[in-house]
């Protein structure tokens, strides 16, 4: 099985590469999260000329057809430079499910997202901390004119500015969830932002009777949905382990005690070598899982595995960083706390790794 990204999918992400670098390094990305923005539409309008926000969809949608391996390729990117922009919540859970639905609505909100032009969020999460269907409890109960949403969604990512939004409920009549969509600012809806521990934006919202529309079909995809964007959320904790191995290994070789870098000595040097392990580890489970998807053999048990490993790994790693960085590790003006922050959020969202190992008999 062949791990490495080809020659196209390396150019691409040399190109995004450097406009992260050069338009989003840490200084400009602090000063967005400490802005009222929830995020840059200068940069979700960037993403779309590169054609991210169309990667994965359907070239008959105005997709590029891209695979989930394209998909890991860049969000690696996003967790390398702690990007903000909610992309595995607006692409890879609300794109998804519209490109899933025939309805015109959501066809047309897809072509909307697709161009930058509008952002989708999704929200499924009740206050179980986990992604199981079986779990929902806000139900759609039908009516002359379709469907109408009572209760309430947590922690649904960019749920505040988006303009419209994917929602997980029951029907009246039973059966398995459903998708709804349903437009920002519609009556009965009521939105409280507030910010992630990783600087991204999220918000619980309220649905008191609030009309929806059944994206028909889309409820059939809802596993395969949730499994991509699981692997892409762990792409983004892979991104975010590299960097943070890269700049502790340089800090180690660089701060001096007793008269010599830190990294030479044992202890340190040996905390360095197991954080290299732990990422090598994450890296090849989800390089091995995309390839699994990719060719339509992943099974649940091999999502929560990747998910598992790659929450308990990615807490070793970022408390190892802290651990050799010292007090200054912990500090909002190094990069090394935002890093294990995203690490943190990377592991609690879709179930943390204590969650997934027990689903698989890991735990």
């Amino acid at each position: 099985m062949d791990f490495n990204f080809t020659e196209e999918q390396q150019m691409l992400r040399d190109s995004v590469g450097r406009f992260l670098q050069n338009d989003y390094d840490f200084d400009a990305r602090q000063k967005l999260v400490r802005s009222d923005a929830p995020w840059s539409p200068a940069v979700w309008q960037q993403l779309a000329e590169f054609g991210l926000l169309a990667l994965p969809f359907a070239e008959g949608q105005g997709g590029l057809g891209g695979t989930i391996t394209d998909c890991v390729a860049f969000a690696e990117l996003f967790g390398k430079h702690l990007v903000i922009e909610p992309y595995t919540s607006a692409i890879m859970l609300a794109g998804a499910a519209l490109a899933a639905s025939d309805d015109p609505a959501a066809q047309g909100w897809l072509a909307k997202l697709i161009a930058g032009e509008a952002v989708v969020a999704f929200a499924y999460e009740e206050g179980h901390g986990t992604p199981s269907p079986e779990l929902v409890t806000m139900v759609a109960q039908a009516n002359g004119a379709g469907y109408s949403l009572s209760g309430e969604k947590r922690l649904v990512v960019a749920g505040a500015d988006a303009e419209a939004l994917v929602v997980v409920a029951g029907k009246d009549e039973g059966g398995a969830p459903a998708l709804f969509l349903v437009e920002a600012g519609a009556a009965g809806l009521e939105a409280r932002a507030y910010p992630t521990i990783d600087g991204r934006s999220a918000a619980n919202i309220r649905f008191d009777g609030v009309p929806a529309v059944e994206l028909a079909g889309a409820e059939a995809a809802l596993e395969h949905i949730l499994a991509h964007a699981v692997i892409v959320q762990c792409a983004e904790a892979v991104g975010a382990m590299g960097a943070l191995f890269a700049i502790t290994a340089e800090y180690a070789m660089t701060r001096k005690q007793f008269g010599a870098p830190i990294g030479t000595f044992q202890t340190v040097a040996h905390r360095l070598a197991d954080m290299k392990i732990a990422y090598s580890k994450a890296r090849a489970s989800l390089l091995y899982t995309a390839a699994l998807a990719e060719s339509g053999a992943v099974t649940p048990r091999d999502i929560a595995i990747l998910k598992g490993q790659t929450g308990k790994l990615g807490r070793a790693i970022g408390e190892a960083a802290i651990q050799t960085h010292g007090g200054v590790g912990t500090t909002d003006e190094l990069s090394v706390s935002h890093y294990h922050k995203r690490l943190l959020a990377c592991d609690a969202m879709f179930g943390d790794h204590g969650y997934h190992f027990r689903k698989v008999g890991m735990g």
